[in-house]
């Protein structure tokens, strides 16, 4: 929902309140117009589930969906689960969980995903996966960058 600024705010809280009263969400985030919109690139480690599918299938699907989203590094699958590992710009932590917790059932009739649920989230900045790089214990992709089976 998009709300015009205002001058006192009123509208703005106004507006957030109703969404939130309706199971809206949360509220929408708060700045001047006058003030950049600050990004920051996320590590995304996206966990999905579901019913047996056929390999070529979830393969076709992953690869539709790394055509789709420019910034998928990887991605591992086998017929009931898949991992997904991408970067996504968002302008904090949870803004790029919001994204990260759509993107499977926003792109699930466009690429031909199967009708897996998401099971486990992890969003880190830069910065931490640099320093888990540094320090050797990960989230390396355990497969080079593409879509891969386990």
């Amino acid at each position: 929902m998009s709300v015009a600024p205002s001058t006192d705010g009123a509208a703005e809280a106004d507006a957030a309140e109703a969404s939130d009263s309706a199971g809206g969400g949360t509220a929408p985030h708060r700045r001047h117009p006058e003030e950049p919109a600050q990004t920051r690139m996320w590590h995304v480690t996206l966990s999905v589930a579901g019913p047996r599918t056929a390999l070529a299938e979830v393969r076709r699907g992953l690869e539709q969906l790394a055509h789709d989203h420019p910034f998928l590094l990887t991605s591992r699958y086998a017929t009931d689960h898949a991992e997904i590992r991408y970067w996504e710009e968002a302008r904090d932590l949870h803004d790029a969980a919001a994204l990260a917790l759509r993107l499977w059932g926003e792109h699930r009739s466009s690429a031909g995903l199967p009708p897996w649920e998401t099971v486990g989230l992890e969003v880190i900045d830069r910065a931490t996966y640099q320093q888990r790089l540094a320090e050797g214990y990960g989230p390396t992709p355990a497969v080079p960058v593409g879509v891969h089976p386990y």
